[in-house]
């Protein structure tokens, strides 16, 4: 077990590219475009010795950089449990088959496991067993000490499991005493609530540079996360199908800039390259590009290339949210779309 926090996100991939890290296994993630400073995150997975991926799509950002790929379910081919943010738990059966040689993440990485000489601990053979574990060890020392416990759940036959209807916790075996905070308990050694007092602080950025825009980033209604697979959706992709960085009139104005003007988007950080959409509901000042395009679906707009890897110092979340920009007219005779 580990005895010490690990790296978090933007720490470990300065340890890789560093040469501290030297074998990485990334999981249905893409950090290649989604984490901050991409160009940061390219180098270190290129000086990585191995890099292993898994995931449901062959052809990411990420892929590009992985000397092995594992074939992980999708969505819809997953067999087990799902438990949402109102504390429900329910079962989630496979809606199709799984392609190919597709594999869930559990039996991957238990095969990976008793080849390096761990069978015992990883002897796993239906999703049940690894559910059973879970609840049992939500129980484990814990006589109301934690808010989360289903070891009322633990000894359910495989059939019973099969037949999960949903559940939320906590759902404690008999005899233990498990309330949640609005019952007037909380779950702390007194059982009264802890306050802290934080120090909100302003984001961290470079100082202005010549009348930069603040860059904000966030999603698009039809799209999520990195495009990996609502991109190959063609009604999906009717919504918005180019890369766009979003302007106030009075910003497009003072900088004679028109709507589907070519841009690049630059800071000390890199560059990326745009059509100009101009928004009403954008206040002077600001600037705003979704995060959902990759170099599978543009040539240069990946927007987290802008970002600057600052994190709290905390929990480790990244400042993803926010830039100094300035925009420039891009000079061609003639562009593809």
């Amino acid at each position: 077990m580990a005895r010490q926090a690990g790296l978090k996100a933007v720490d470990m991939f300065r340890a890789v590219e560093a040469g501290k890290i030297r074998f990485l296994w990334i999981m249905a993630t893409n950090p290649v475009v989604s984490l901050p400073d991409t160009a940061q995150v390219r180098r270190a997975l290129g000086n990585c010795d191995f890099v292993v991926l898994s995931d449901c799509v062959g052809d990411t950002d990420t892929a590009a950089y992985a000397d092995i790929l594992l074939p992980a379910m999708g969505w819809g081919e997953k067999d087990g449990t799902v438990t949402n943010s109102e504390r429900c738990i329910s079962r989630q059966r496979s809606l199709v088959p799984a392609m190919g040689e597709a594999r869930p993440d559990w039996w991957i990485v238990a095969q990976v496991a008793q080849r390096l000489g761990f069978g015992e601990a990883f002897n796993y053979r239906h999703p049940a067993e690894i559910f059973t574990e879970h609840a049992r060890l939500s129980g484990f020392e814990n006589q109301g000490s934690r808010d989360f416990d289903i070891s009322g759940l633990a000894d359910l036959s495989e059939a019973e499991y099969e037949r999960l209807p949903p559940t939320y916790w906590p759902c404690p075996s008999l005899g233990t005493i498990s309330k949640l905070a609005f019952d007037g308990r909380f779950f702390t050694p007194n059982g009264r609530a802890n306050f802290i007092a934080v120090n909100p602080a302003l984001p961290e950025s470079a100082k202005d540079v010549g009348g930069q825009l603040t860059l904000n980033t966030g999603r698009l209604r039809d799209q999520w996360h990195t495009m990996t697979r609502t991109g190959r959706v063609p009604r999906l992709m009717r919504h918005r199908d180019f890369f766009s960085v979003s302007i106030s009139p009075a910003d497009a104005l003072s900088r004679g800039l028109a709507d589907n003007d070519l841009v690049q988007v630059h800071n000390s950080s890199g560059a990326v390259t745009a059509l100009v959409l101009i928004e009403d509901g954008l206040p002077a000042g600001q600037a705003f590009s979704p995060i959902h395009w990759s170099n599978q679906y543009s040539g240069n707009a990946c927007i987290n290339n802008l970002i600057p890897p600052v994190a709290d110092p905390f929990s480790g979340q990244p400042q993803l949210k926010f830039a100094r920009v300035s925009l420039s007219r891009v000079a061609v005779n003639s562009w593809g779309f």
